[in-house]
């Protein structure tokens, strides 16, 4: 009896627990969701390569505009008590920044065409590089974060991450153009801040020296002026490191302190050719 008791009370303190916390950080459950078929609707909208619809005039571009920032607020409603704010002028807003967002997207598409030897024509660029993938939804992201809406641009760059393999935080300021090249295991953190025309390769993490909870609202990750090139798997940590303009960062480089303009940093190689005395036993990896 005393043991049935026990387990009753235990599971009383459960309920009220888990309605608690169901209270205080509800959000719609189909809110990611709706984030995800929000961004996939305006992708097929921005670039006809992802669409069936075809528009014939201008009244049609107008009204899917409108139709597009209801959808918007009916997404952000779907954020209850995690957005005070008012949906209806945070969807006007961005609405308004649709076309310098278009603008920014074909700068960066034509520059990885023009860079990348391997890009047969801009609509490949567009609908088969991954890069130019995370980058559109980075960029649509980036001004929702931008309007203070939580949760939903992290949702978004979230998904391109899972799509792509390159993880861009929406808080980050990115210049056009911009061109990542393969891309798979890019990292950028919150407060890189990124020139124009720069390129990155693939495996290319810039981060932060420190992850206390308490540097939050401080720039932590590194700042890369115009004209940058970063090959791949180098690394580049902290607020305070600046990448001055025209500089190359060299593969499996590790930096944690600023670099003048147009410096070239590399980790230097060394090939080393073993005498036959030098191993007993051959060496035979087999991976």
């Amino acid at each position: 009896m005393k043991t049935q008791k026990n387990g009753n009370d235990l599971f009383l303190n459960f309920s009220k627990s888990l309605l608690s916390k169901r209270q205080t950080h509800s959000c719609t459950s189909s809110l990611k969701t709706e984030a995800i078929e929000y961004i996939t609707e305006l992708i097929d909208f921005l670039f006809p390569h992802f669409s069936s619809k075809v528009y014939y005039s201008s009244e049609d571009v107008l009204a899917k505009l409108q139709l597009m920032e209801r959808n918007l607020i009916s997404l952000i409603k779907n954020l209850n008590s995690h957005f005070p704010g008012d949906a209806t002028e945070t969807a006007k807003q961005f609405i308004a920044r649709i076309p310098e967002i278009h603008d920014k997207l074909w700068f960066d598409a034509e520059a990885i065409y023009k860079g990348d030897p391997a890009a047969e024509n801009i609509d490949e660029v567009i609908l088969a590089y991954p890069g130019f993938m995370a980058i559109l939804i980075y960029r649509i992201a980036h001004e929702l974060y931008n309007l203070n809406l939580p949760i939903i641009p992290r949702i978004l760059t979230e998904y391109a991450h899972e799509k792509t393999g390159i993880d861009i935080h929406p808080g980050a300021q990115i210049g056009s153009p911009f061109f990542i090249d393969h891309g798979t295991g890019i990292v950028i953190g919150e407060t890189t801040v990124i020139g124009k025309n720069v390129k990155i390769y693939q495996g290319v993490t810039l981060g932060a020296l420190s992850v206390d909870k308490s540097l939050s609202q401080t720039k932590r990750h590194p700042t890369i002026e115009d004209d940058v090139i970063i090959y791949s798997q180098a690394v580049i940590l902290g607020g305070n490191t600046v990448i001055g303009k025209g500089s190359v960062i060299g593969g499996n480089a590790w930096i944690t302190q600023s670099i003048p303009a147009n410096s070239i940093v590399y980790n230097k190689s060394e090939v080393r050719v073993r005498s036959s005395q030098e191993f007993e036993q051959s060496i035979d990896f087999i991976i």
